[in-house]
């Protein structure tokens, strides 16, 4: 019993020093997001460790966070970290998966595969990252207005999944693991050299950072607009024939739950996508899509 509480409290003391080494970093004092909440959040704990992989890098910097960079249609797209270096504007999407990853650069989805025992496995596709990072590019250069500027393209994958068959062929992406991202970032400076004044990097600061503190509203409405649109796609690939109202809306008629886009490995199936209740294997509810 004594042993047990020793051991409580040496987990609570970490706690506490982790949750102030936390609040001294830039990524809180900008974020201001609760230490419990990142822990909590993939996707906020994929982003917090992009910065700090990259905490070290040599040179005149400065970093911004969740970035609601405004679109031509009234809608925001949000940018997970930029880093403004000496070198250049690097634009980092986290993608904090584990599993093997398979894709290539042009195709419109990645998949992701899962152990899932026995000798299976789970397949479940994701929106080409590098497609998703592209926008980002896109709409921070019309923000920014101006094309004279060096941007660079980087999808970090989480140190817990293997890049297992990724294919690249333009030459302007990155796509690593979190453990190569510092010496791939590196590996650019060198190539870069100068770029950019420490006064024209305090100047985008100043432009970018009221686009990370928007209000929680309008981070409402973004999460909203990017939902209506998976809903748009998922409903696209649905047969009219036999899907139910529920199911239109990514729904499981049978739970409640969200369907979620998944590639069948059974035989029979192999490689065909449906849409599989994220509650399974408590429900088994599958919704196959037609082949492209």
């Amino acid at each position: 019993m004594e042993i047990l509480l020793l051991a409580v409290l040496f987990a609570i003391a970490v706690y506490i020093v982790q949750k102030k080494r936390y609040e001294k970093t830039e990524y809180y004092q900008q974020t201001q997001n609760p230490y419990s909440s990142v822990l909590l959040n993939k996707g906020r704990l994929g982003e917090f460790y992009t910065y700090k992989y990259l905490k070290s890098v040599a040179g005149y910097k400065r970093y911004l966070f969740n970035l609601y960079v405004p679109k031509s249609n009234g809608e925001t797209t949000e940018l997970d970290v930029v880093l403004l270096h000496e070198s250049g504007i690097y634009v980092f999407e986290s993608k904090n998966y584990s599993g093997w990853i398979f894709g290539t650069e042009s195709q419109q989805y990645w998949t992701q595969t899962l152990p899932t025992g026995r000798g299976r496995s789970q397949k479940n596709q994701f929106y080409n990252p590098i497609l998703q990072n592209k926008g980002h590019l896109k709409w921070l250069q019309a923000f920014i207005a101006d094309q004279t500027l060096p941007f660079y393209s980087y999808i970090v994958f989480s140190d817990r999944c293997t890049l297992k068959n990724v294919t690249l062929t333009s030459g302007k992406h990155y796509v690593v693991n979190r453990y190569d991202l510092f010496s791939a970032v590196q590996q650019n400076i060198a190539k870069a050299g100068m770029q950019l004044s420490s006064d024209k990097i305090n100047e985008l600061f100043e432009k970018l950072y009221p686009l990370t503190q928007i209000k929680e509203a309008e981070k409402i409405i973004h999460i909203k607009n990017i939902q209506h649109r998976m809903q748009n796609n998922f409903s696209q690939n649905i047969s009219v024939a036999t899907a139910t109202p529920k199911v239109e809306k990514n729904i499981c008629p049978r739970c409640g739950g969200q369907l979620v886009m998944r590639i069948a490995s059974k035989e029979k199936r192999r490689e065909k996508r449906f849409l599989g209740c994220s509650n399974y294997p408590r429900c088994r509810y599958i919704e196959n899509l037609p082949d492209e």
